[in-house]
């Protein structure tokens, strides 16, 4: 009686076993084609590694520089939640990288914080010049200290208090 409940699951599992997955195209115009692994990996490969990471961190960076100058500092505030979010969601994606950034992450940024909310732009540019310093030190960690960081000079951003 135990043996013929035992034969049914064994015989659904080998036709689930047994079936392809089919491959279907989805999103506009059908681009993302594939099972779902390979959707998986392509949308993966969309998402990108850390340089698209930095593409980010260097925007919310630039703007957080400009809040600062202006005495933005809900502005400046909403930079620096922005700048971990996009570190974050890196970081999964390369883990590899988490070593180097320990100190950016756990020390620079949360002193970044900090300074915001004393809402002084003399506090505001030491802390800026100390996040400048802590990004070319995580960037020559990384073997790629030819990626200087420097505090921007031109504002791209159409953003103004």
């Amino acid at each position: 009686m135990k043996k013929i409940p035992f034969l049914i699951l064994s015989f659904f599992l080998f036709i689930a076993c047994q079936s392809e997955e089919k491959s279907s195209a989805v999103g506009p115009d059908g681009w993302l084609e594939g099972n779902t692994e390979e959707k998986l990996d392509e949308v993966a490969h969309q998402l990108g590694g850390f340089s698209r990471t930095m593409v980010e961190v260097s925007y919310r960076y630039s703007e957080l520089y400009w809040a600062g100058m202006d005495e933005n500092w809900g502005y400046a505030d909403h930079q620096v939640e922005h700048i971990i979010e996009a570190m974050e969601d890196g970081l999964k994606r390369r883990p590899v990288r988490a070593e180097s950034s320990k100190s950016f992450m756990e020390e620079t940024l949360p002193m970044m914080e900090e300074v915001i909310q004393k809402e002084n732009k003399e506090e505001f540019i030491k802390g800026f010049q100390m996040l400048t310093s802590a990004c070319n030190a995580c960037h020559a960690k990384e073997g790629e200290s030819f990626i200087m960081i420097q505090t921007p000079e031109n504002r791209t951003s159409p953003v103004r208090f």
